[in-house]
């Protein structure tokens, strides 16, 4: 299926195998639980999870569980009858009844008292609601999913979550990586933030110099998509000129980053004279192997290997293969600068796959 990602931008593997996930999971009315940093995006994940369901042309119901306080969260959840307590003037459906045919999200469902867990694990067992003072159930059809940016597995251990809650909640888990795990994705962000920026405050465009565009993919981002939106507000408003450079950005981040000379180039920039394939890649490592002359590719020409180059060099197909894949891995390396998040992202693999090939050559 097409998936509707509407307002969630990047290009990372780690990202397209959440999108993988969110495919799979839309169309059916399974319970979803999203985790993940404070900022990396969760609702709109799950609001891109409800616009590929069956159920986008109902109520998509959100609500904050650790926003509202926890006296007035049951009433939030399940609505009131008149009377129920002091300032319940009149009946009041809850988000619950609300939602009723869409979607309901719960966010930050780690922050919600171990009571009303209990009342959340029935609805999710028996489709069934009863408000605060009410005497009677109502039957409620919603899709439940829930997020939170806890370790929720510690907190059952630590019993501050209930168990059963949980492993109910978790029947297909998806995980939003934090931005720092997303490579080339910062500066696609910090583009698409910054023309937005500058466009509603009627400004020309500002353009991320070389060296800035190094540095913001060098930086942590702690608190992930929200300060990298925040941050390209704030430079929308204060820089002067035309271009964001190094002297525009606070000494938070350039002292987190270090010596600015030593930050790696960044794919882009370090692109190498010659436009050999990676099979020409291949066959330049073959031949080093074999310590043999090599015979540089013409520009943009594909070239597959033969078996007379594995013969004439002396090696088998395995030994071929393990030279491809250590030279690539390499030179990855060399490009994220030792970030295995970073080459990981380039190589097109897990961060765990690229640490096993490492380990294999160590």
């Amino acid at each position: 299926m097409d998936l509707n990602t509407s307002g969630i931008i990047g290009q990372s593997t780690t990202l397209a195998e959440v999108f993988k996930v969110l495919g799979k999971v839309a169309p059916t009315d399974s319970t979803v639980l999203v985790t993940g940093e404070s900022g990396t995006g969760k609702e709109l994940l799950v609001r891109a999870l409800h616009a590929n369901s069956r159920r986008a042309d109902k109520p998509f119901v959100p609500i904050n569980c650790g926003a509202i306080p926890k006296e007035l969260l049951e009433s939030e959840l399940f609505g009131h009858e008149k009377g129920a307590f002091t300032h319940a003037i009149r009946s009041r459906p809850g988000r619950f009844e609300l939602a009723d045919g869409g979607t309901i999200f719960l966010d930050e469902i780690g922050e919600m008292e171990l009571n009303l867990q209990v009342k959340i694990l029935r609805v999710l067992q028996e489709k069934e609601i009863e408000r605060v003072g009410g005497t009677g159930v109502k039957k409620v059809d919603v899709r439940i999913v829930a997020a939170t940016n806890r370790d929720l597995e510690a907190e059952v251990a630590a019993g501050r979550f209930r168990e059963d809650l949980y492993y109910r909640l978790n029947v297909i888990p998806l995980h939003l990586p934090p931005l720092r795990e997303r490579g080339g994705d910062v500066l696609l962000l910090a583009e698409h933030f910054l023309s937005a920026f500058c466009a509603k405050k009627g400004r020309a465009n500002l353009e991320l110099a070389p060296l800035t565009r190094r540095i913001l993919t060098a930086y942590s981002w702690p608190g992930n998509v929200r300060e990298l939106e925040n941050f390209m507000e704030r430079l929308s408003i204060l820089v002067d000129g035309s271009q964001v450079r190094p002297e525009d950005l606070p000494r938070k981040i350039l002292d987190q980053v270090g010596e600015l000379a030593e930050l790696p180039a960044l794919e882009a920039e370090s692109a190498p004279a010659s436009t050999d394939t990676a099979c020409g890649a291949a066959t330049s490592v073959a031949v080093e192997a074999g310590d043999a002359q090599e015979r540089p590719l013409p520009s943009g020409e594909f070239v597959w290997p033969n078996l007379d180059l594995l013969q004439s060099l002396g090696l088998t197909l395995k030994d071929f293969l393990e030279a491809v894949e250590n030279r690539l891995v390499d030179e990855a390396m060399r490009n994220a600068g030792g970030v295995k998040n970073q080459a990981a992202e380039i190589l097109g693999i897990k961060r765990t796959t690229l640490i096993e090939k490492l380990k294999k050559r160590a």
